[in-house]
Parts: structure tokens; C-alpha cells; sequence
């Protein structure tokens, strides 16, 4: 990892900084108890019932201050910074050395190099799914002419290279090839913010706060299916919901253990999947908080 280190990132140029592609954005419920131990104690988990919303954001960005590149950012939870709640994401995994070192250094992202490997195949349809008129019309279901319509089923495989941090995840998305042609529906022109905290890692010590301001069409779809290789393993041999959680997969090693909370939150039970379409991403330049408490009423100054 010596390059990234090495590689400046003069490429991004003064922000706002700007992103445009597509994303997925999906929520997991994540138990609150897991997810603490991974977030600052200068911050309050948001959480209820024992859970967290924690989650995902796999973006494939078209164009950006350094070109063509993807970027798998994992979720611990929500924290609280009144008036509103931030992300705390525990691991970022991008394929271009210039965002990795950026991340590191200017956003205080826990960034690592991975490799992004993409396949698209056609399958049959064996079942007709019935969806109400209603998500069809908003866009939340998909109707299809006969039983058998083919389908693209798209696995992103994303492999960490970073030989201290062993990743391999699996993401698959399964829909009609309607939905792929021109004149499909791709949802509302809408805007939003999504504020997140970050920092307090090894390449920048500070507690950061950032924004993205993110215009898209948002379709809400069904979950992305999730599957990954257990980092302490020797093999790449294959992890569900059910297998994770066995204390005789537990890691000792710290950096181990940050990656099995990742692993852990993405083959958590999802709740609420977003795709992002024609996005544009702005992120600001990150603030340093100089003051933290448990509410987190803070007072931030400008990175210097």
C-alpha cells in the first residue's frame, strides 16, 4: 500500500467535488451493541429496540476529479448531530489509488484498494411474480409480458488487496431486461442530503464531518443479495446470514475484527433498498469538530 501513500491527490483540485453515475443505497438493520463498539465514543448511536440502521452505498461513478471508478462504502450505524442523524461508515473499498489516498487524507475514510470485477447473465424466469397496480405505478414493482421473460442477473465482486484486510463480497442484482431498455421508468427527479461523520483513523487522527448532496432519480427495489468469503479464512468458501455469528468465527486481530463487523453488516437483514439513477454527487470539504460531547452539540472550524 506504500503507493497510495506515495500518490498525491492534487487530481480532486479544490471542492465541492463532483460525482456522477449510479448507486445503490441500501439500509440493514445492525445490532446496536456490534456497532458501538466501532464508532467514537464521542458520538450517540441512534438506535432502537437493540438495532441500528446501518447498511451500504456501492457506487459506480461515470465521471469524477479522477476519472472512472467504483467505491463500496459499508455502514456501521447512524450517530446523532442534532438536528438531524450522520453516517458512520467502518470500511470504504474503491479501485482507483488516487480516491483511496484522498479518502484517507482529506476525508478521514477508513479507504482500502479492492478490485471490482462485474458479470451480467440471462436466466429464465421460472415464477410470475404478481405485483399490485399500485408499485407499478410508482415504480417499486416490475410487470412482465410472459412467465418466462428473461432476466440480467449483474454480481459485483468486490476483493480487498490489502493482504492485513482479506475481503471478498459478492453482490447480485436480479431484474428484468425491461428494466434495462430505454423508456423504462427510473423513478423521481429528487434531492437530498446525506451527512456523515468520519476520521479517527490512522491517516487522519481528526473527527470530520462531511456532506454529499446527491441529485438523482431514486427507484425503491428489492434488496441487493449479499454474500462474502470470512476474512480469517484460508478459502474463499461462501457466508450467509445464518453462518455469521458463530463465536468460533470470531477474530483476535483488531483490523481482523473492524472487517468482520463489515463483513457482518452486509450479510445483515436488509430493509430498504434504493437505486440512485443519473446521480450527481456533490461532497463538500470536511470540517473538524473541535468540540464533542454525548449530544454532540459541536462547533466546527474549516479544514485548514
Amino acid at each position: 500500500m506504500e503507493a497510495v501513500e506515495a500518490k498525491a491527490s492534487s487530481g480532486y483540485g479544490k471542492p465541492p467535488w463532483v460525482f456522477r453515475g449510479s448507486a445503490w443505497y441500501q439500509l440493514h438493520l445492525v445490532k446496536a451493541e456490534k456497532a458501538r463498539a466501532y464508532i467514537p465514543k464521542e458520538f450517540k448511536l441512534v438506535e432502537a429496540f437493540g438495532y441500528t440502521l446501518g447498511g451500504f452505498f456501492l457506487a459506480s461513478y461515470e465521471d469524477s476529479p479522477v476519472g472512472v471508478f467504483d467505491e463500496l462504502v459499508v455502514i456501521a450505524g447512524l450517530v446523532w448531530n442534532r438536528p438531524t442523524s450522520c453516517a458512520w461508515a467502518t470500511r470504504v473499498y474503491v479501485n482507483n489509488d488516487e480516491a483511496c489516498y484522498h479518502g484517507r487524507k482529506e476525508v478521514g475514510l477508513p479507504s482500502q484498494m479492492a478490485r471490482f470485477s462485474k458479470t451480467i447473465t440471462a436466466i429464465s424466469r421460472q415464477q410470475r411474480e404478481i405485483k399490485s397496480g399500485f408499485l407499478n405505478r410508482i415504480g417499486i414493482g416490475a410487470k412482465y409480458s410472459t412467465p418466462k421473460d428473461p432476466l440480467n442477473v449483474q454480481v459485483t465482486k468486490i476483493k480487498c488487496l490489502d493482504a492485513e484486510d482479506t475481503c471478498n463480497i459478492n453482490i447480485s442484482l436480479t431484474s428484468p431486461v425491461s428494466a434495462l431498455g430505454i423508456g423504462h421508468w427510473m423513478g423521481p427527479t429528487t434531492r437530498m442530503s446525506l451527512p456523515s461523520f468520519s476520521g479517527a483513523t490512522e491517516y487522519n487522527p481528526n473527527l470530520l464531518k462531511y456532506s454529499c448532496q446527491i441529485e438523482c432519480r431514486v427507484q425503491a427495489l428489492k434488496p441487493l443479495k449479499v454474500s462474502g468469503a470470512f476474512p480469517s479464512t484460508n478459502d474463499d468458501t461462501e457466508l450467509s446470514l445464518e453462518d455469521y455469528g458463530s463465536s468460533s468465527h470470531v477474530a483476535k486481530d483488531h483490523k481482523n475484527d473492524a472487517q468482520n463487523f463489515s463483513t457482518c453488516v452486509m450479510l445483515s437483514k436488509p430493509i430498504l433498498a434504493l437505486k440512485f439513477n443519473q446521480m450527481m454527487m456533490q461532497v463538500e470539504a470536511p470540517l473538524v469538530l473541535s468540540q464533542c460531547s454525548n449530544s454532540l452539540e459541536t462547533t466546527v472550524s474549516s479544514v485548514p
